[in-house]
């Protein structure tokens, strides 16, 4: 269920004319574009740079970061909505620790669900939801849940709804409370439409039966603290990670250009040959990582197959409406971020930006909250003004309880088009469909949420990140298609060390090691 700008350290220069680069070997490029400067498009840039290799990150933006950038409101520094950092891929975990360093700290976690004027603990606990619906309710859950294992035991189902995968493994009355109303504002189009593959990435693999043994078990061991406790937070939000590995970049001699959108990936005889910007120059590149959305990226290659640009046609993304309210007030509610699940209001998740600093600091006097919408293009929210968006967000939160009676002195709305991937059924052939045509043009790579159509995390679009610049430095060949976001990475159970980050000994490899060169610090 999780899924889920900035002062830049890096600055714009304009473009200039391309500079020649040292060549990488006999096969390896001489020069490299990567569009985009999300997690998976910068990563990649700073271990090519690393290299001695010429690399220009090509950004639409006026800021670094992509969706984990972080913006500068009413004196305060706030992100793009929750981004909670964890990894338990230790190469991943290996690359942040050294960017961030000791300029984090770790913040006590609390998240919860809004449903039915209650809040519910996230994960969902037994005992919690008896507290607050009584024990009535919870057997009737164990009965449907029984029900449906009498009706419809587990089996493998290739394409499978989520609205299946969620009732074979809770039931269809948990179900129902608890996944189905957050999921269709979440993706826009019903469940039974939506594929499994959303709920096998951010749902643990486990049953309502694991749930209820687990906690009869007596719960999560007290002998170490986990994700679900706490986390690693940089002090100066999600953005600056990615504002150092740009400045880091520049210092190897790479290049980030801001506010230069790009139009298309030129190509000839099957390779690659350059970037053509937004104004219509040309720029020649030997090969270029591409991060921009998936369905742009085919809508440029002119050359593509009517197959291909018809199954880029039938994906679609969703976008993201932030409406930010300043409050006059300073504790309203103590998690860092609440879903909401009732169906009355369109909100779907509410930020509190207050909660967080570290344990036991002070908080400021006001409060900045971020409201979540989620909608399409042809949404009548997507174009209402900022205005009506900003009085439609404090009703929603009053009408909620999570405001009440305080005051709203401003307001700050931020639209981000094309946020998540929609995970329709059917989607993975359209998918492979354009892979397998992207895997012909050489000298091009598609990565990061947008570029390979995956929902990913920031620990996932690094790993991208470095599994792209792996198979360019070093001849690898790591099936980046075929990297999915691992289950195991999203579990909440794994032990954290003192520094809010996955324990040492809990940190594994997910796939074939890159070189602890590709690592060092810059």
């Amino acid at each position: 269920m999780i899924h889920g700008m900035i002062t830049a350290a890096a600055t714009s220069r304009p473009a200039a004319p391309p500079r020649p680069g040292p060549a990488a070997g006999p096969q390896g490029p001489n020069r490299v574009a990567v569009i985009g400067s999300g997690p998976a498009g910068l990563t990649a840039a700073l271990q090519i740079a690393r290299a001695g290799i010429a690399v220009d990150v090509y950004e639409a933006a006026a800021e670094v970061g992509g969706l984990s950038r972080s913006i500068e409101l009413w004196g305060r520094r706030v992100d793009l909505g929750p981004h909670r950092f964890f990894s338990a891929d230790a190469r991943v975990d290996g690359f942040w620790r050294t960017i961030v360093g000791d300029d984090h700290h770790v913040v006590d976690r609390l998240t919860r669900i809004h449903f039915d004027g209650k809040l519910f603990a996230y994960p969902l606990r037994p005992l919690d939801i008896m507290r607050h619906l009584g024990f009535g309710e919870c057997l009737r859950f164990m009965l449907s849940y029984g029900l449906q294992c009498v009706r419809h035991p587990a089996r493998r189902v290739d394409e499978e709804s989520f609205e299946d995968w969620v009732i074979r493994r809770f039931g269809r009355r948990l179900y129902d409370t608890f996944f189905k109303t957050y999921s269709e504002k979440l993706w826009g189009i019903p469940c039974t439409r939506l594929s499994r593959d959303f709920a096998a990435q951010r749902i643990r693999r486990l049953t309502l039966g694991d749930v209820v043994t687990h906690a009869v078990a007596g719960g999560r061991s007290s002998r170490h603290r986990t994700l679900a406790d706490c986390f690693a937070y940089p002090r100066g939000g999600t953005g600056m990670v990615y504002e150092r590995i740009a400045a880091r970049l520049e210092e190897e001699g790479g290049r980030v250009l801001l506010r230069q959108p790009v139009r298309e990936v030129v190509t000839a005889a099957g390779s690659v040959t350059g970037l053509r910007l937004d104004d219509g120059r040309v720029e020649d590149y030997d090969h270029v990582i591409s991060t921009m959305p998936l369905t742009l990226l085919v809508r440029g290659l002119g050359s593509a197959p009517p197959a291909v640009h018809a199954a880029a046609a039938r994906l679609s993304f969703r976008n993201t409406i932030l409406v930010y309210l300043r409050i006059r007030a300073s504790d309203l509610f103590p998690d860092q971020w609440v879903y909401v699940h009732d169906p009355a209001v369109r909100v779907g998740r509410v930020t509190n930006f207050n909660n967080w600093g570290p344990a036991g600091a002070q908080r400021p006097p006001d409060t900045i909250l971020c409201c979540e919408y989620w909608c399409s293009p042809a949404d009548s929210i997507w174009t209402a003004s900022d205005p009506d968006l900003q009085r439609w967000a404090a009703t929603e939160l009053r009408a909620t309880g999570l405001l009440r009676d305080q005051a709203v002195d401003d307001g700050h709305v931020i639209r981000v088009p094309r946020s998540y991937p929609v995970y329709e059924l059917g989607y993975r052939r359209h998918v492979e469909t354009i892979a397998d045509h992207l895997r012909g043009i050489r000298g091009l790579t598609a990565i990061g949420r947008y570029g390979s159509f995956k929902y990913n995390n920031q620990d996932h679009s690094i790993l991208m990140g470095l599994l792209a610049s792996d198979n360019l430095l070093r001849g690898r060949t790591h099936d980046l298609w075929g990297l999915n976001a691992d289950i195991d990475r999203y579990q909440e159970d794994f032990a954290v060390a003192e520094s809010g980050l996955v324990a040492p000994g809990e940190a594994r490899h997910t796939a074939e090691p890159i070189e602890p060169a590709a690592l060092s610090a810059a």
